[in-house]
């Protein structure tokens, strides 16, 4: 077994675990920005001393930084604020299973961005697996209880978050594999490490500048809460250093479809942590949107 595939199911595994934690923090003590705050605060120290520790026990140094990585990082880290505070805000309007499904939707978007940005040539077989992926978000997306036609209820704020964040996520991915990438020297864990570390502590700074402009007090709250918002921080660790060591070692298209298991994970979650129930029509959009991204990415 290739060693980039028992580490993205840890990574799938450990994300999972982190939107549940954010989930709680949203409902019950922090705004939005704030859950999102608490991933990167609690885990930016941690990452820093393990990148430190690494380098040191590895002798491998000082990494010599170049011109590009600084770009791709940070495309990488903003792409995946937008993206985790879009995932956390649609936890308001769809449930927890749905809501990460909706983020998977990254895979479809990568393909879409790739043929209309680079020109990648999408086969008919891809075609057919992004329209079957369509029809999937938009079972996912209508919402029978609100009045109106099916063009109305589909079009609604939980829809637009969700296409928000698997697009946001689309661009991280691509970023975070370029910057690592761009490391000429280290192993894998090395240029991994070395990337989440500056990564996390650009989003840090960020997104404390954002809540001291446009949300006071809200960093307090995040301190008030570290009981479960430090557990936040340690999975968002865990998750991103799988990620970022899976990104290094595989592209992101086959790192991303073996990531679906997060599916598995998140109803699981949702049905014994969060007591939710799942539609039949939302059964039948997680069934066929999960079924094109394994399509699109078999024939890709």
């Amino acid at each position: 077994m290739d060693l980039w595939i028992p580490i993205t199911i840890g990574a799938a595994l450990a994300q999972t675990v982190r939107f549940m934690l954010q989930k709680q923090l949203k409902s019950t003590q922090l705004s939005t920005a704030g859950a999102t705050f608490a991933r990167f605060v609690y885990s930016a120290p941690l990452v820093a001393i393990c990148a430190v520790i690494y380098a040191v026990a590895s002798g491998q140094g000082t990494p010599q930084i170049p011109t590009a990585f600084w770009g791709y990082a940070a495309l990488g880290g903003t792409s995946q604020i937008i993206g985790t505070a879009c995932v956390v805000a649609l936890f308001a309007h769809r449930n927890f299973a749905v809501g990460i499904t909706f983020k998977k939707t990254e895979v479809l978007l990568s393909a879409l961005i790739g043929f209309l940005i680079l020109g990648d040539v999408i086969s008919m077989a891809g075609l057919g697996a992004i329209l079957l992926g369509l029809f999937g978000v938009l079972l996912l997306s209508d919402v029978p209880a609100i009045a109106g036609r099916f063009h109305q209820r589909i079009w609604n704020k939980g829809t637009a978050l969700g296409l928000m964040s698997g697009l946001a996520f689309g661009f991280s991915g691509n970023g975070y594999r370029g910057a690592s990438l761009s490391l000429e020297n280290g192993d894998v864990l090395y240029r991994a490490i070395v990337t989440l570390a500056f990564v996390t502590a650009f989003q840090t700074t960020i997104m404390m500048v954002w809540l001291i402009w446009r949300e006071r007090g809200e960093i307090t709250r995040v301190l008030q809460a570290w009981r479960i918002a430090s557990l936040v921080g340690l999975s968002s660790m865990a998750g991103s250093l799988c990620w970022f060591t899976a990104f290094t070692l595989q592209t992101v298209a086959y790192v991303n479809a073996l990531g679906q298991i997060e599916l598995l994970f998140s109803v699981i979650v949702g049905a014994f942590v969060f007591g939710e129930k799942i539609s039949r029509r939302e059964w039948q959009g997680l069934l066929l949107l999960t079924g094109s991204i394994v399509l699109l990415v078999l024939v890709i």
